[in-house]
This record gives structure tokens, C-alpha cells and sequence, in this order.
């Protein structure tokens, strides 16, 4: 039975890579004026941008519009799938111009508060029963407040998840996969003496960024440390960075994302767990919806547009996205996938869910742990040098963004 190195397309990035200087936003302007697919919508229309690249939430999406045209003939859906590298780059530069889309994919968290200012509140554009129903609006809020302005409607749940083959440790000896430092060093013990890759990295069709995105482990890693209370020190500062310095695999870092595409490719030898960077047993377990749909403000269709997201809402779209391999974002919708019962079971069997931490730090400290989380991972770099990179990022940020 083959490992994990799959044929997944490369990381290109929903998550990174996406921070260029307001002058480089405003060049990228010009640009669009020659993108048909940025033209704002006739009377009827509405333009949706996402940034999923080839994972399955761009499938989900454009099946999800596919049965929304069906039924709402009278509304043309024009679906854009624009380059990940820049994407909130040319967002901005989209809204200056005046060429900006009704709706736009948007991460939730501190991302969706920082371009707050381009974001309608969907709450008196939605309807109240369905919205109430859907997972993780704590997360897509001002302030992270339920009770205040709503700026991105989740698409799916989402986890930062491990992935492990179940034949190959059990052709290394191994019976479960490791929950701590030392069930995980013993395993890749055995895992290399029996030939085997024991952690593969990197290998994920997420849109992200052409480099290994570090905040799947690095979220992890701070769960195995800190509990999620704390977590708010990450942005504010009580937390300071300089602390933190204290071919076929077995086992692969990832999201549920390719869940699906894994699954096709391992079928029952396919299973998945928290990754176990803690002294003691790993209980953390990184789980919200972690991207959405927001319309935008500038939007001259703002009606259409709460209508397409009031079907995504809708038990016939929260179907499409089980059926294509996502989890639902609405309570009461099952995932089709029978992994995903074991994933969502982790908060009742005694795992705190924790956010993904790229979500809520700032974006500044996202770009410059990219660069130097990487390096130290790999050993390029000391781990005192890489964190004092992003204290000295955290230091220059603005004072209104330390909050």
C-alpha cells in the first residue's frame, strides 16, 4: 500500500501570501479595469470572487452556484476565480476602483475585522432562523462579539487535522498514531528503521502560497502549550513572540480540506488525528471555520447577493457541500465522509477546540511567520532569531492593532 505522497496539485495559497503594500493595491487598480470578470454586474447579476484555487471548496462553490442558478434563473451568477498570491491585494485595489465583486471570499477572524471597512453586515440582510443555526459566527463578528455586526457567512467547518496511513504503522509495529512528543519520536523511530517516511510536509492542494505554510503545526504547537484562553496574548502582546523559543510517509500535516482526495487515494487505511506536539497526550484539537462569503459594501446588488447567500444556508446547498467533501457550516448537516464522525466526535470526548492561529494574529505577524517559521523548522535558522522576528513585528505594528 503506497504512503502519502499523492498527486496533489502544489500550493500555490485561501491562506497567505496575500499582504502587498496599499501602493501595490492601488497599481493592481489599473489592472482590473481590463478584467471582464471584475466588470460590475448588470441589474440581475452578481459576481462571486473566490481564492480556493483547486481544492475542493472551489468545487463545492461552483456547484453549489450551479444549483442556485437552477433555481433563480432570473440572477447570472459570474463565478471568478482569482489568483491566491494577491488576492486581498486586488480586493482592495477592486474596491478603489469601483470594479469590486457583490461577494468575495473573505477568512474569518482578525482578517475579516481587518477589511471590516469594505464588508456589509449580513445580519439585516439574512435571514435570522437559518443564520442562527450556522457554526463559528463568533469568529466572522466585530470584536468577535455574536451580538454585533456580521461580516463573513462561514462556507464550511474546518480543521487543521493529521492524516496517517494505518498500514504503514502497522508495518512499523506501531498500533495507534502518537498523541505527545514521546509516542511521536518513538514512532518515526520505528517508521525509519522499518523504511518508511514518517512525516510528510508540504503536500496540499490548498491555494496558500508556493512555499510550506507553517501555521498548521505552529497552531498545534501553542495548543500543546498554551490553553485557548490565552490565546488572545498572541495579538495583544501579553504573550511575548521571544518566549517561544524556550516520498511515502506514515503521516502527513494538513486540513480536512483533502480529506476527500486522501481518502479516494488510502480508502480504509486512511486515518486522522490531532498532531501530538504536547509533553502530555495532545487534547486540543484546531477547529473553526476558518473562510466564508462576504458581500461587499460597495455591492449595487446587495438584495441578489443576500439571496445566493441565503441558499448556501439552505438544506439543498448545505447537502452539495457534504457531497462534495466539505462539513457543513449549518448545525444539523452531517458530513458525508465517515472520517469526519471521529473529527467532529474529538469535543465530546474531552478536546478543547481551538482557532486557527493564523486567523487570529495579526496579518503583519501571518507574513513574517511564513518566512522565518519555515527557516527555523527546517533548521535554517535559530528558533531565538526566527521569534524575535515576529516580536519585532508585533512591536511595529500600530497602536490600534495591538488591541
Amino acid at each position: 500500500m503506497t504512503g502519502f505522497r499523492v498527486s496533489l496539485p502544489t500550493r500555490a495559497p485561501a491562506r497567505g501570501g496575500w499582504r502587498r503594500s496599499m501602493l501595490g493595491a492601488v497599481m493592481g487598480a489599473a489592472t482590473l479595469l481590463s478584467l471582464g470578470a471584475a466588470d460590475r454586474a448588470a441589474a440581475g447579476d452578481i459576481t462571486i470572487w473566490h481564492n480556493y484555487g483547486t481544492e475542493v471548496n472551489a468545487t463545492a462553490l461552483g456547484n453549489v452556484v450551479d444549483a442556485f442558478s437552477k433555481a433563480h434563473p432570473d440572477i447570472k451568477v459570474n463565478l471568478v476565480n482569482q489568483p491566491a498570491d494577491n488576492y486581498f491585494a486586488l480586493l482592495t485595489a477592486a474596491s478603489i476602483a469601483h470594479k469590486a465583486p457583490d461577494i468575495a471570499v473573505m477568512w474569518t477572524g482578525l482578517f475579516a475585522i481587518k477589511y471590516a471597512h469594505l464588508l456589509a453586515d449580513l445580519r439585516p440582510l439574512l435571514p435570522k432562523e437559518p443564520l442562527a443555526e450556522m457554526k463559528g459566527l463568533q469568529w466572522a463578528s466585530e470584536d468577535f462579539d455574536l451580538s454585533k455586526k456580521l461580516y463573513v457567512l462561514p462556507l464550511e467547518d474546518q480543521f487543521y487535522i493529521g492524516f496517517y496511513n494505518k498500514a504503514l504503522l502497522k508495518k512499523a509495529g506501531i498500533d495507534a498514531p502518537p498523541r505527545d512528543w514521546a509516542e511521536l519520536a518513538d514512532a518515526c523511530t520505528k517508521l525509519r528503521a522499518a523504511g518508511i517516511t514518517p512525516l510528510l510536509y508540504g503536500s496540499d492542494s490548498q491555494a496558500l502560497s508556493s512555499e510550506f505554510y507553517p501555521f498548521y503545526d505552529f497552531s498545534y504547537l501553542m495548543a500543546g502549550v498554551y490553553p485557548v484562553e490565552a490565546w488572545t496574548g498572541f495579538a495583544s502582546g501579553k504573550i511575548p513572540w521571544t518566549q517561544f523559543d524556550q516520498g511515502k510517509a506514515a503521516m502527513i500535516v494538513d486540513g480536512n480540506w483533502n480529506l476527500q482526495q486522501l481518502s479516494d487515494k488510502l480508502g480504509p487505511d486512511l486515518g486522522v488525528f490531532p498532531l501530538p506536539y504536547s509533553d502530555a497526550p495532545m487534547k486540543g484539537v484546531v477547529q473553526m471555520p476558518g473562510d466564508g462569503l462576504s458581500i461587499l459594501k460597495s455591492s449595487t446588488n446587495k438584495q441578489d447577493a443576500a439571496t445566493f447567500l441565503t441558499f448556501l444556508m439552505s438544506g439543498e446547498a448545505q447537502q452539495i457541500l457534504s457531497k462534495t467533501g466539505l462539513i457543513p457550516g449549518r448545525q444539523g448537516y452531517a458530513a458525508s465522509n465517515p472520517l469526519y464522525v471521529g473529527l467532529l466526535a474529538l469535543s465530546s470526548q474531552g478536546f478543547t477546540k481551538y482557532p486557527m492561529i493564523d486567523n487570529v494574529i495579526q496579518g503583519e505577524l501571518v507574513d513574517t511567520g511564513q518566512r522565518v517559521l519555515n527557516a527555523a523548522f527546517a533548521g535554517q535558522m535559530k528558533v531565538s532569531d526566527a521569534m524575535q522576528k515576529m516580536q519585532d513585528t508585533w512591536n511595529n505594528l500600530p497602536a490600534d492593532e495591538k488591541k
